[in-house]
């Protein structure tokens, strides 16, 4: 056979490869973008055209990276809220109508000097957050009054003895802890920050004594950024009694994703506030006041009181 006799043979034996490919739904084809589906189909017969259509179900499901944005589609399935907790939500506020709880007076946002400059009322901030943890909001504000008439500011904190901090802030929870946590953190700030706090919740829990519960209300009271939810002790009791979690977490941390993942991100800033208050009055950590609760029939940890 001479070569022409060889060439047409190997083109006749393609061409039959190519057509049993195309019966058998492309098994030897190479995916087709969109743009290149839509010529195929122009040039080709109806096989392709299916092939095209396969493919536009493809990408409305699973869009590639370079699709992202231009068009294509996802199916996301629907997240996981609570339970009525919208109710239990317009409840709470219901309760809280009054703001009189120790939070309402006595918080982070009323312990700074509001004649003082931006600088050092954010310091304060810093610093009345600091010594709120395991405190009751009545011994962290008296603290701050005492601290507040020497002159509170980084340079001052710098220049005051240990003993004489100590006898400041006494009785606030690990006092002792909190001496050297606010000298470390204060000279850090003075070192790196030119006095101020950081703008970032990274390098606010990086500073000693603080974490990150703390570094969300900073980032709030102080810098008027919402960053997250601030989760403490009793924002944590109370989303694991409403069961405001998928599965009950064992640390506010653990509480604070958890309900970042489907509280929306507009009450993020409320959600703090609004429930320390209502842990501080009605859902206490011990005997909780559920006959009076207006949710004690949307309440879980109710149920059977």
């Amino acid at each position: 056979m001479n070569a022409a006799g060889v060439r047409m043979v190997v083109t006749r034996a393609r061409s039959r490869e190519t057509g049993a490919s195309l019966r058998r739904g492309g098994e030897k084809t190479a995916p087709l973008r969109s743009g290149e589906a839509a010529a195929e189909g122009r040039r080709s017969s109806s096989p392709v055209k299916r092939q095209r259509k396969a493919r536009r179900l493809s990408v409305a499901y699973e869009a590639s990276e370079g699709e992202e944005g231009k068009g294509a589609e996802r199916l996301q399935a629907p997240s996981w809220e609570p339970q009525d907790w919208r109710q239990q939500l317009d409840n709470i506020r219901t309760m809280r109508s009054r703001k009189d709880a120790p939070v309402d007076q006595l918080g982070a946002e009323h312990c700074f000097d509001p004649s003082a400059s931006p600088k050092v009322r954010r310091y304060q901030v810093l610093l009345s957050l600091m010594l709120s943890s395991q405190t009751k909001d009545q011994v962290t504000a008296g603290a701050m009054q005492r601290l507040r008439a020497r002159g509170l500011t980084v340079d001052s904190i710098l220049q005051t003895d240990d003993s004489t901090l100590g006898a400041l802030i006494y009785p606030v929870g690990f006092w002792r802890s909190k001496v050297k946590y606010i000298k470390q953190t204060s000279a850090i700030l003075q070192q790196r920050y030119g006095g101020d706090i950081p703008a970032s919740v990274a390098e606010l829990v990086a500073l000693p004594g603080v974490g990150p519960k703390m570094a969300h209300l900073a980032m709030a009271v102080a810098w008027g950024a919402v960053s997250g939810i601030a989760v403490d002790t009793h924002v944590h009791r109370i989303a694991n009694r409403l069961r405001w979690t998928k599965k009950a977490t064992r640390s506010p941390e653990e509480t604070r994703r958890a309900l970042e993942e489907w509280l929306p991100r507009e009450l993020w800033s409320e959600i703090n506030g609004l429930l320390v208050g209502f842990g501080q009055q009605t859902c206490l950590p011990v005997r909780p006041h559920c006959q009076a609760c207006l949710n004690r029939a949307l309440c879980p940890a109710a149920q059977g009181l």
